[in-house]
């Protein structure tokens, strides 16, 4: 699939009463859940020409690689390439600040992922000790948002 035809299917999926789809073509599979929180699409890599883009995207800078793990310190991670947002909205306070103590589920931050905004829930109990990307960042998958002490 394309990424216009994988565009055109989250928006008609958006705008139906569906909750859940799941196509799967060759290699690709795309899950759709308007239950969840997260939209993941992954693809296994296969060897094809990248398509020409014409419209300009923004680039995503070198992701902040995570240091050797302290046992009680841990990394909030994004699920999907997108761009971070640490509020609902401009005029909104952001969802965390360093020193915050987070339960699990609670909302840290949103990853926009093809016009679509994902809101980022912490896994576990944790305090945050340093947002690792700047408002507004293109962020890559996998990618550390924030560091975290687990409490």
């Amino acid at each position: 699939m394309t990424f216009k035809e994988i565009k055109e299917l989250i928006e008609i999926f958006d705008e139906s009463n569906l909750t859940k789809l799941s196509i799967k073509e060759n290699e690709f599979k795309i899950e759709l859940d308007k239950t969840s929180q997260v939209t993941i699409a992954t693809q296994t890599p296969v060897a094809q020409p990248a398509p020409a883009q014409t419209t300009t995207t923004p680039t995503i800078s070198e992701a902040p690689q995570a240091p050797a793990n302290d046992e009680n310190v841990d990394y909030i991670k994004s699920p999907m390439v997108g761009t971070f947002y640490q509020a609902p909205s401009p005029e909104s306070p952001a969802y965390v600040k360093v020193g915050d103590k987070v339960k699990a589920g609670q909302t840290v931050c949103i990853v926009e992922a093809m016009k679509i905004m994902n809101e980022i829930t912490a896994e576990f109990d944790c305090e945050i000790l340093e947002i690792l990307v700047e408002d507004g960042q293109a962020v890559e998958f996998d990618t550390p948002l924030f560091k975290v002490k687990k409490v």
